[in-house]
């Protein structure tokens, strides 16, 4: 939330200007919407979200501790986005903690008949891609690798140079090889990612 000398009263000096100080956390996401009800219902079930305020020109949603991490305002009528690709924002994206979370998502989902429009394991990530009802991207992702370092260090590699984006799956089959006990490392890793020899 908020540094605890910022409340304090007292005289303080700030950090260096000089250097650059990168923010803790992505806050929020903001969509305009001409149809704030059904954007809501949509992030409220993608992400096992909340209302946190609703006036209906404006509403608040949050999943954690947050106060918000999606906002929709919808005081237009606003024109309707293209479905061409064009400079922009592309999609949002939202982290599970851990495989098993995330394909149980994608049951739940499924189920409300709400379905991925893709499904690619990046390397770094296995991702599921949506379109919310105003046509936007969401990404639900998991990371593979236990730390960060750890996938900074394959995306250097030779499998993540040639082909970037990664490799299509099947949540389906995902799901089944879960269930049947495939081992993490089998079930992230990309098709043309050799199997390690050593």
């Amino acid at each position: 939330m908020t540094s605890t000398d910022q409340h304090t009263g007292a005289a303080r000096t700030l950090p260096d200007p000089t250097v650059a100080r990168p923010p803790v956390g992505l806050a929020h996401v903001v969509f305009r919407t001409n149809d704030l009800p059904r954007m809501r219902e949509w992030y409220c079930t993608v992400l096992g979200a909340h209302p946190v305020f609703d006036n209906g020109k404006l509403a608040f949603l949050t999943y954690d501790e947050e106060h918000h991490r999606v906002a929709l305002i919808a005081t237009g009528p606003y024109p309707v986005p293209s479905d061409e690709p064009q400079v922009g924002f592309y999609h949002s994206a939202f982290t599970h903690p851990d495989l098993g979370a995330l394909l149980a998502t994608y049951r739940r989902l499924r189920d409300a008949e709400i379905l991925p429009v893709r499904a690619i394991r990046h390397g770094p990530t296995v991702s599921l891609y949506y379109r919310d009802p105003d046509g936007n991207h969401v990404e639900l992702q998991v990371d593979s690798f236990a730390t960060a370092d750890e996938a900074t260090e394959w995306m250097k590699g030779p499998v993540f140079s040639a082909n970037p984006i990664g490799t299509l799956f099947d949540p389906e089959e995902m799901v089944a090889d879960y269930e049947r006990g495939v081992p993490f490392e089998v079930l992230v890793r990309r098709d043309d990612d050799p199997v390690p020899t050593s």
